[in-house]
């Protein structure tokens, strides 16, 4: 179980990573940093985000925390823990923010020490501005934080990260299988920026900013992307993405084709369905 005297790690220092730490240092955790840049480490240690932290991978260093938060890109988690693993405690827990599970997961649980137990978790929090600069645990607040556990977690590592979702001030905290949430959150969360991205650049939208409304800045919001890690997101996860967008595709036919015949009546029930459901969310 999570406990004040566990010892906690975040691997990489940036907008999540810097919003762990701080939510977590408030809560009375020792709270110790590794990441690329030392101007991020001594800015969270200015602002109190951190203890303690440094820019290399050292054995005396990270062999001293229970707890491993990795706030990595997916290619650059699966890296460092070839690289690192040995320089962990035996009995850490290793856990990550990563937006996509199946193609990470399950390689990491095969390549993983004895000693070493790793489970997988999404917060489903973030911003349009990034690095530790931009932290805040604010942003972890009224949001959803799902725990992707396998055959091979033990339930009290089940059970420790989702107290740790808990801690860090999610709203609501879930478990899925690795395959289930990278349906639903390539549905509701990658396909919706695939749908950001293709609004923003299907027209020339550049001379459009004095006119709009709410409606295409609420829509275009995410458009404002990190092209190095979505693109990564959206690859990993490509079959399941690619079925999301089909689903998609489909229906805005449906759609068209009714505009298209000038259908009324179809075109008011899918209103009407999306109307009650979006109602769902409001609740």
């Amino acid at each position: 179980m999570l406990s004040k005297d566990k010892k906690i790690l975040i691997v990489g220092l940036g907008l999540i990573g810097g919003s762990y730490a701080e939510a977590l240092r408030r809560s009375g955790y020792a709270v110790g940093a590794i990441t690329r840049s030392q101007s991020s480490i001594d800015y969270a240690l200015e602002q109190g985000l951190i203890d303690e932290g440094t820019t290399e991978v050292t054995p005396e260093f990270a062999g001293r925390w229970d707890i491993v938060v990795f706030a990595l890109y997916p290619h650059v988690l699966l890296e460092w823990l070839e690289k690192y693993q040995h320089c962990l405690k035996d009995g850490a827990l290793l856990t990550d923010v990563t937006g996509v599970k199946c193609a990470v997961v399950y390689d990491i649980q095969r390549m993983l020490r004895p000693g070493l137990e790793f489970i997988g978790a999404h917060p489903m929090a973030g911003r349009e501005v990034y690095g530790v600069r931009n932290a805040s645990s604010a942003i972890f607040q009224g949001a959803n934080y799902i725990v992707t556990p396998t055959d091979a977690n033990t339930p009290g590592a089940i059970a420790t990260c989702e107290e740790l979702g808990r801690t860090l001030g999610f709203a609501r905290v879930s478990r899925l299988s690795p395959e289930r949430h990278d349906e639903i959150v390539g549905f509701l969360s990658q396909l919706t920026h695939c749908i950001a991205v293709a609004l923003m650049t299907c027209k020339d939208t550049g001379h459009m900013y004095g006119y709009t409304g709410d409606s295409f800045r609420d829509l275009t919001r995410i458009a404002r992307i990190n092209e190095q890690m979505w693109s990564e997101l959206f690859l990993l996860n490509r079959d399941e993405l690619l079925q999301q967008i089909d689903l998609f595709t489909s229906r805005m036919g449906e759609i068209r084709d009714a505009i298209a015949s000038g259908d009324t009546e179809a075109l008011q029930a899918l209103m009407r369905l999306s109307t009650e459901r979006r109602a769902l969310f409001d609740k």
